[in-house]
């Protein structure tokens, strides 16, 4: 009997959780240059703001890998449907945080904006350099060890 790729699950590790695990990591590090920049930009409204928007959008990187992870257990079928639906449901998120908060006095939107926008990109661009391209290696690069 012949599986079907809407019956068809995948097992073992999940590279997907790995490589976001290494991004939250890398923002974490990152993060205090962006609230700093926007500190200096946009006061401390700006600081935090800026500090906001990043853990919505580490919230939404972690949450994406989550939904892969669990979903591809289940079946491609399943997880194709849980990736569309889910970059809506996040973005969606995204909108009723940034809806939560707009009129509250801490807020700057330019600062929020920019670094919701900064921080999805940089941590994406800044994440290529670590990814491997290869089947043989799925997920991360593997490190050199002497």
């Amino acid at each position: 009997m012949t599986a079907t790729p809407f019956a068809t699950r995948l097992d073992g590790p999940a590279p997907e959780v790995e490589v976001t695990r290494d991004m939250l990591r890398r923002g974490v590090w990152g993060a205090p240059v962006l609230v700093g920049v926007c500190a200096a930009i946009w006061g401390g409204s700006g600081a935090l703001s800026s500090a906001f928007a990043i853990a919505l959008v580490m919230f939404n990187f972690a949450l994406s890998a989550g939904i892969i992870a669990w979903t591809s257990r289940i079946s491609l079928a399943v997880l194709m449907g849980a990736v569309l639906f889910g970059y809506l449901m996040r973005l969606g998120i995204i909108f009723f945080a940034v809806f939560l908060v707009h009129k509250m006095g801490w807020v700057s939107l330019p600062a929020l904006g920019t670094s919701i926008i900064v921080t999805h990109l940089g941590l994406l661009i800044w994440e290529l350099r670590f990814v491997s391209m290869s089947l043989a290696y799925p997920g991360l690069k593997p490190t050199k060890r002497n």
